[in-house]
């Protein structure tokens, strides 16, 4: 077996193992245990850094927007994310709104 073959094998096996004791701790955790405030904050700042990336250095079909329309997405998101008390998803889709909106004035 090849070592990018193992190593696939080996993440996939971690990642099933780790879903598994999640699905069976996730059950007996109140919504304000400290572990489900820590998974919170793993998948935001996993997030943060998917985003920062997107914005720095694009690849793929984000390369082609304009650099002004990802800042001015980005900001939008983060001014929406502060004044909506942290709610990831509305602040997710005003910044992508944005994002389109100043890409579509810029052409």
């Amino acid at each position: 077996m090849a070592e990018a073959d193992l190593a696939l094998l080996l993440a996939a096996a971690a990642m099933l193992l780790l879903r598994g004791l999640g699905l069976l701790v996730a059950g007996a955790l109140r919504p304000d245990h400290p572990l489900v405030a820590w998974a919170a904050a793993v998948s935001q700042a996993t997030l943060a850094a998917f985003v920062a990336l997107a914005i720095a250095v694009p690849g793929g079909a984000v390369a082609g927007l304009p650099w002004p329309a990802r800042l001015a997405g980005l900001l939008a998101g983060l001014l929406a994310h502060r004044l909506l008390g942290g709610r990831l998803l509305p602040a997710l889709g005003l910044g992508t709104g944005v994002l389109l909106a100043v890409r579509w004035g810029l052409q």
